[in-house]
């Protein structure tokens, strides 16, 4: 029925902001940016992987403000993978991103992490 994932959308108080932290720190790149009738359409995704990307999309109304960073309740966002885990983990601790939950199962290794809104991203290297 479907040919891939496209965007996952991700409620944000400011935009910029949160394109500075997924561009700046997490290595995002900028998929599209135009602003058209007064909304701003910013799409980020990984390097390489053009088609599947988020959303950052500002929230409007009360009752999407109230769910900024907390889209998912207490469960992950988001599963990022990675070929060095501990590359990963050094930049996120170097721009004061709180890291935890660091595991090392039997098919990979990974750890949680936070966005600057408060959304729970995992980061997952696999064996």
């Amino acid at each position: 029925m479907f040919s891939a994932i496209g965007r996952l959308v991700v409620l944000v108080d400011d935009a910029d902001a949160a394109l500075a932290f997924y561009r700046d720190v997490l290595g995002f790149r900028v998929l599209h940016d135009q602003t058209a009738g007064g909304y701003r359409y910013l799409h980020v995704g990984v390097p390489g992987q053009e088609s599947a990307g988020l959303w950052l999309m500002p929230a409007v109304t009360d009752q999407e403000r109230a769910r900024v960073g907390r889209q998912c309740g207490d469960q992950p966002l988001l599963v990022l993978y990675t070929d060095d885990l501990d590359a990963v983990a050094g930049r996120l601790r170097e721009h004061g991103v709180r890291v935890w939950a660091e595991r090392d199962d039997a098919d990979s290794r990974s750890l949680h992490f936070a966005d600057l809104h408060g959304n729970v991203l995992i980061a997952a290297q696999l064996r």
